[in-house]
């Protein structure tokens, strides 16, 4: 798997209209509210994007191989939750 970063996306006209308001139209609270929380996943997304930990483990889950270990991470068949330290050395162990 290989993650591409663009620098400098070619902007929409939503884009365009929401960043470029006029001298006379001053964008409203809701539009700049929509433009941060844009801006927030952007930075979101870049920062997992670089995040070495989170590249292996993305590259992990989408290996067509890892199915089988993921299916046998669920729960048993009694039902029975699984206590926080074996969910612990169960982590530790698939960590190695």
């Amino acid at each position: 798997m290989q993650i591409r970063n663009i620098a400098n996306p070619i902007p929409t006209a939503r884009d365009v209209h929401a960043s470029a308001p006029t001298a006379s139209q001053e964008p409203s609270p809701e539009s700049r509210r929509i433009k941060d929380d844009v801006d927030a996943a952007r930075h979101t997304a870049m920062s997992a994007l670089n995040n070495d930990r989170f590249r292996v483990m993305l590259e992990q889950i989408t290996d067509p191989r890892a199915s089988g270990a993921l299916m046998t991470m669920g729960g048993d068949a009694s039902g029975a939750a699984t206590d926080l330290k074996t969910a612990q050395s169960r982590y530790t162990e698939n960590s190695e």
